[in-house]
């Protein structure tokens, strides 16, 4: 009896010994977190650009009173290259300077000279052409210097680099200015007889008046104005100020479609005619 109960036990010990553990239950993994998406880049808004469209061939309206010109083509280009689209935004040209301070528009893009007197309340980028400007008097007329035209009535845009030099030089001179709003009411006052020229841009003023029929009593006299106390450094387009890297990338796409041929297809397609670069010097 002895010997059994010591045989069962043993038994009893071997089984114990031999029982296989159970796994406890896998810790189910955590769900790997999903990639965190990038924020959108936020979305850049047009590029609102102001014009004086009564400047033919630079800035004008076509026949369906849209804007074009060289300007407008121009701006359209710098637009494309900076990713951006342009909106223009119509502008009487002597508050202009004023409305782009107001925040109305973000630059001018409308013939603006780069002058001394304009730094001093915007910036502006590098020039995009220069053409200089000239006197336009009614053929017949005589003319040697200032002096040689005094009584003549003068008609300028008001604000411009133009009314400047007028008012500098033919007004000492006796010659009466009178200033405008825009530049192609000038032209029909000289129609209508009541002025005898104008001084204008030479390209502005042979495409958009001298080449047309009611041009054709009236010539280009004396030298090429661009004296820089008066007309500036060119045509750029003005900013606020501070706004450096709006300048500096219209900067480089400016020197973007002068590479690229863009600029010289738009300048053929205004002034292949006079045979002229209005990049200029």
């Amino acid at each position: 009896m002895k010997k059994l109960l010591l045989a069962l036990a043993a038994t009893s010990v071997l089984a114990a010994c031999g029982k296989k553990e159970e796994a406890a239950p896998a810790v189910p993994a955590a769900p790997a977190s999903a990639p965190v998406a990038a924020a959108p880049a936020p979305e850049v808004g047009p590029l609102k650009v102001a014009i004086d469209p009564t400047y033919e061939p630079f800035t004008f309206k076509s026949a369906d009173g849209q804007p074009t010109g060289f300007d407008v083509d121009v701006a359209n280009a710098l637009c494309e290259q900076i990713k951006r689209k342009c909106e223009f935004v119509e502008q009487v040209w002597d508050s202009m300077i004023p409305g782009l301070n107001a925040k109305k528009y973000d630059v001018i893009i409308s013939s603006m000279s780069i002058t001394d007197d304009r730094l001093k309340e915007v910036d502006f980028t590098d020039k995009y052409y220069n053409t200089p400007s000239r006197l336009v008097l009614k053929k017949g007329v005589k003319f040697t210097d200032a002096a040689s035209i005094k009584g003549k009535k003068i008609g300028v845009l008001k604000g411009s680099t133009q009314e400047k030099y007028a008012m500098g030089d033919l007004k000492p001179a006796g010659v009466i200015v009178n200033s405008y709003e825009a530049q192609d009411q000038v032209y029909l006052d000289i129609k209508s007889g009541r002025l005898d020229g104008t001084v204008a841009d030479y390209m502005e003023v042979t495409g958009g008046f001298l080449s047309k029929p009611e041009g054709a009593k009236y010539e280009l006299v004396g030298p090429d104005l661009k004296m820089p106390q008066y007309f500036g450094y060119g045509a750029g387009i003005a900013l606020r100020k501070g706004e450096d890297q709006l300048k500096g990338e219209l900067n480089e796409a400016i020197k973007a479609i002068r590479a690229n041929g863009t600029y010289k297809t738009l300048n053929d397609k205004y002034f292949a005619k006079y045979n002229i670069d209005v990049y200029g010097e």
